[in-house]
């Protein structure tokens, strides 16, 4: 029987592509609204390529400086780097994303139906907390549980350690929810109920397990979570 309920954050509870778009809307920043989406497709795929390497290399360092060498990658190749005040702009933005929509209400619905309710990220605590306080969803988590305790990202067993360890759960107990393949996959083959919210319609990653459930968004999840 399901009792905790973790989400990775990143792409999962919060729109990494919103720091992108919003800085793009803004005043003056003509370029940047040509080429927004190209921008946070690269930055954030540098930023889990960086944690990948990192990990596999020995070589940890906290989520935020992945993600600035992320974007500093991405502004460079897209011709952006000239502009200090951009990238100081698109940080700031990355500490304040944007919840998906849906998000509120489905905790909200998690929290009232008695399930322990977390976050389980390769974000920095102090980047997590920001996004949190943001999102104005404090409430409706016990647990925001970052990488840094264990000094290795995801998808490495450790990480999935600290789940238990502050539940005092059993794996079978726990539904992990991630808008990345290769994180419920490597859930999945900890022990975990997994659910892969494939916002984008992407193909299943041929991987160690795959995902028990594919969804669309995270609207179902407290039917999931009570099967």
């Amino acid at each position: 029987m399901i009792t905790t309920c973790v989400f990775d954050a990143y792409g999962t509870l919060f729109d990494v592509a919103a720091a992108a778009r919003l800085a793009a809307a803004e005043p003056n920043r003509d370029k940047l609204a040509q080429h927004w989406p190209k921008l946070a497709e690269i930055w954030r795929n540098k930023q889990l390529n960086y944690s990948w390497l990192r990990a596999i290399t020995d070589t940890h360092v906290d989520f935020w400086t992945v993600t600035q060498n992320g974007l500093d990658y991405a502004l460079e190749a897209l011709g952006l780097d000239g502009d200090p005040k951009l990238r100081e702009r698109l940080l700031q933005l990355y500490w304040e994303l944007q919840a998906y929509e849906e998000v509120p209400a489905m905790l909200k619905s998690l929290k009232d139906s008695g399930y322990n309710c977390a976050i389980l990220s390769n974000g920095s605590p102090d980047m997590l907390n920001g996004a949190v306080r943001s999102a104005g969803i404090e409430p409706l988590l016990d647990a925001v549980l970052s990488v840094e305790s264990t000094g290795i990202f995801k998808p490495h067993s450790s990480v999935y350690d600290l789940v238990n360890a502050q539940f005092k759960t059993t794996s079978d107990q726990v539904l992990f929810v991630s808008s990345n393949g290769w994180d419920a996959a490597g859930a999945a083959n900890y022990g975990f109920q997994t659910a892969w919210v494939n916002r984008a319609g992407d193909p299943m990653d041929r991987l160690m397990a795959t995902p028990h459930h594919v969804l669309s968004d995270l609207t179902t999840i407290p039917q999931i979570a009570s099967k």
